[in-house]
């Protein structure tokens, strides 16, 4: 039973002001989990969200072919095995309706409607340090007086929309993928354009092809593509994935990754015609196990990593043939593995419809848009109805950054990251007292996790240490300087030995100008960081500074 959040008089007098011992920003997989345990030990607790329902990234993104590519038993919370299996997915890999439908059942199990402001977008924070409190406004004329501010966010929750000059001139429809209309766009018979061809433009493209009237996708950076195997599940299936919960539960959040899977072999001890065989059988999975639990060498060893991604080359060349598709859509200039490797069905063959043309804008990039189209650098105007950007996100940082966060002195986040971005285990950040986190840098949950493993790892940690703050008869926490310094260093030591950091990509935030430079996702394994954020806590959270 949640307690009804006190309100009193602003300070200016014209408006009332809502205290709660803790504020979450975002209703999506984190923020539902996060209002759940701490409503669960009697705090006043408000989940606040742009939105106007629950979902997060599965509410906003329900762009065409939308879907799950982590399998859809193991991106489930699992704190509650009722609540796991009297849920029952139709597929190994669901698309976006039927997950927020999970998400909606959920919400209704627990409860948690009642305590979520919807339509409702943070703007401004600010830590009375006399207090101890952050004073929270929202776009809706709302100000929170709050002891604890916890954001669940969203690691991709800030997509990059205003890409192009000239984008308000279309006398079209521009639509970013992550902000697709509810109601849909109309394609049918339309000139369509796709910019970007990563994990999002990959779905649309493979999704809308035979729909559009014609289909233009605008390709710049090739990706290494694993095709997706996806059946239905009889209800054999769905019995044999309830069966497993226990292990589920006890073996995802140990992996490296948060995945069921882990790594089976060493490179060295098998021999070249084994390391084939094992390459095939788990190319045939349909899965990112290629990707996350095949050889753990590709991450460190050049040698290794240059045979998998050739391997990977050889089965997209296999499906494309013709020798310009392959110098368009093959990688060669960076290694399998070190971007984000989405899965696909049928994506290759889109290329051979004769109503779908691939412009590559590697080395004829997009200059602007006018009334009828994109302009390319040579001139070329391609003539559209839809333009359809899949241009990606501001990732790990965008979220918060967007918002005037102010911690001890006035400091400002967004200053704060937009010289150097830095977290403790990317749950608090030195300076920003009672600001805890989610989905933020420095953890494997900025890009490099099932999500829902390591979202639910890290709202556990924040609610045992508000639990353990209120036990203690302790108000405030901030992590010391030396304490992040030692934080930064292990993860840049992590990320220096992998190839990851060797490649320019959203992983290092190189997708947004002026950003800086840094691996935003942990790079030492989900099962080790678990046990780093375990360390910390059972010992009373040395580094910090309590009072």
């Amino acid at each position: 039973m949640s307690v009804q959040a006190d309100v009193r008089p602003g300070i200016d007098d014209t408006a009332a002001t809502r205290e709660l011992d803790a504020l979450i920003i975002g209703a999506g997989v984190a923020g539902l989990y996060q209002l759940h345990q701490l409503r669960g030990q009697g705090l006043r607790v408000r989940a606040y969200d742009a939105a106007d329902d629950v979902g997060g990234t599965w509410f906003w993104n329900r762009y065409p072919g939308a879907r799950f590519d982590s399998e859809a038993y193991i991106y489930q919370y699992l704190f509650d095995e009722d609540l796991y299996k009297n849920w029952s997915w139709s597929q190994r890999f669901p698309d976006q309706p039927e997950i927020e439908r999970w998400l909606h059942y959920v919400t209704d199990r627990l409860d948690l409607r009642r305590d979520i402001q919807f339509g409702a977008t943070v703007t401004s924070a600010r830590f009375d340090e006399e207090r101890g409190r952050w004073t929270v406004t929202t776009d809706r004329g709302e100000t929170v007086d709050t002891r604890f501010l916890v954001t669940c966010a969203g690691m991709l929750s800030a997509p990059l929309t205003e890409v192009f000059p000239g984008q308000e001139t279309f006398r079209g429809t521009v639509v970013h993928t992550s902000r697709w209309p509810a109601d849909g766009v109309d394609l049918d018979g339309k000139r369509v354009g796709v910019v970007g061809i990563g994990a999002t433009g990959i779905q649309v493209i493979q999704t809308i092809a035979g729909q559009a009237g014609h289909l233009t996708v605008f390709a710049r950076t090739p990706q290494y593509v694993l095709p997706m195997k996806n059946p239905h599940f009889e209800a054999d299936d769905v019995a044999a994935y309830k069966q497993r919960f226990p292990e589920l539960r006890e073996t995802l959040p140990r992996t490296f990754t948060g995945f069921e899977y882990e790594w089976a072999h060493t490179w060295a001890e098998l021999t070249p015609e084994q390391r084939r065989e094992e390459l095939e059988e788990i190319h045939a999975n349909g899965s990112l196990k290629l990707w996350l639990a095949s050889f753990s060498e590709m991450f460190f060893d050049a040698e290794v990593n240059e045979e998998i991604s050739e391997f990977v080359r050889e089965k997209m060349r296999d499906r494309l043939q013709d020798p310009r598709l392959c110098d368009v859509l093959i990688p060669t200039d960076y290694g399998f593995g070190t971007h984000r490797v989405p899965l696909e069905t049928d994506y290759l063959e889109v290329y051979h419809r004769p109503d779908v043309e691939l412009v590559s804008v590697r080395d004829n990039a997009i200059t602007r848009v006018v009334p009828e189209g994109v302009v390319l650098a040579d001139g070329t105007v391609h003539e559209l109805d839809v333009l359809i950007l899949a241009t990606g996100f501001d990732a790990g940082t965008g979220a918060l950054t967007r918002i005037d966060i102010r911690g001890r002195g006035g400091r400002s986040l967004t200053e704060d990251w937009g010289r150097d971005i830095r977290t403790t285990m990317g749950l608090m950040v030195h300076g920003y007292p009672n600001l805890l986190t989610t989905a933020v840098p420095l953890a494997p949950s900025a890009a490099l996790c099932n999500m829902t493993t390591c979202l639910q790892q890290q709202t556990e940690w924040i609610s045992d240490l508000i639990a353990h703050l209120r036990a203690t008869g302790k108000t405030v926490i901030e992590p010391t300087k030396d304490v992040e310094d030692a934080w930064v260093a292990h993860h840049d030591e992590t990320a220096g030995a992998n190839l990851i950091s060797r490649t320019s990509s959203w992983y290092l935030g190189a997708n947004v100008p002026g950003k800086p430079r840094r691996v935003l996702s942990y790079t030492g394994g989900v099962g080790a960081y678990r046990d780093k954020c375990t360390e910390a806590a059972a010992s009373g959270y040395p580094g910090f500074e309590i009072r």
